[in-house]
């Protein structure tokens, strides 16, 4: 039995489709040094894995943000927070970025 052919369009993904995420359980010491390294350089965790490693890192510029995995009860407990239906996704989602920029507003004085 053959493999079908990818259309050509995700040929060019095929090498990131086949890479494959590595967790590494370490000491909390090991985790905190490589998180403080990695922030003090203004990279990510992993591209600081990768320098650690001495494997290549992307040259590209990434979009410096933050992620929270939100279950169907967080967005219930923020939509009541902020006055809104549970449904006003991303009317929620800006109303906790404006709550992160003033919490960094605050710890920045």
């Amino acid at each position: 039995m053959s493999t079908p052919k990818l259309p050509e369009r995700w040929q060019r993904s095929d090498p990131a489709i086949r890479a494959v995420q590595v967790a590494f359980d370490v000491e909390d010491e090991v985790l905190q040094v490589v998180r403080r390294a990695a922030f003090e350089q203004n990279i990510s965790n992993s591209d600081q894995i990768r320098h650690v490693l001495g494997l290549p890192v992307s040259g590209r510029p990434k979009r410096p943000r933050l992620t929270v995995t939100l279950s169907d009860d967080d967005y219930r407990i923020l939509a009541g927070r902020y006055g809104l239906a549970e449904t006003q996704r991303l009317e929620i989602k800006e109303q906790a970025l404006a709550a992160l920029i003033e919490f960094a507003r605050k710890k920045k004085v």
